[in-house]
């Protein structure tokens, strides 16, 4: 059977189980896609239908506990709450939240740097950048951020 064969012959029924397993659309989503991707990449030999389909149940519940293993040893809290843990003044969940808008790379560097107090040279270390990179992901971090609460104070 191909893959084209055996995406419409079995991914309702994936769904199905991972859905029930992740509690989630888009999680069951990616396992399903992952799952059809390593049956690609293995190219297993099967004796019958069964056995594939028992291949495929196999790969899809493995790929669903792996996420929930992952789940428990990286918990996460939606940005919402976030800002309202960490920050207990309204000016400082303002700012938060403004840093929350910032690009990944920007956000991440601006963190480390001003909340966490590494140095430049470190972080450059922890993201595997250069110390010019980091220091130019900063920059632009504050230039995005000065120009916000420019917008706001000459308003």
């Amino acid at each position: 059977m191909n893959l084209e064969e055996a995406v419409r012959t079995y991914s309702d029924m994936l769904f199905k189980i991972c859905i029930v397993m992740l509690c989630s659309e888009q999680d069951a989503q990616d396992v399903i896609q992952e799952t059809f991707c390593r049956y690609l990449e293995k190219a297993p030999e099967f004796k019958d239908k069964e056995h594939e389909k028992a291949w495929l149940v196999k790969v899809a519940v493995n790929l669903c506990k792996d996420m929930r293993r992952f789940w428990l040893r990286h918990p996460q809290i939606p940005i919402d709450e976030l800002a309202d843990s960490l920050a207990s003044e309204q000016e400082q969940q303002e700012t938060l939240a403004e840093l929350l808008e910032l690009p990944v790379k920007q956000r991440v560097v601006i963190y480390l740097y001003y909340v966490e107090g590494y140095q430049v040279k470190e972080i450059a270390g922890m993201l595997g950048i250069t110390a010019q990179a980091a220091r130019k992901r900063m920059q632009r971090g504050r230039e995005q951020l000065r120009s916000v609460w420019k917008e706001e104070y000459c308003r």
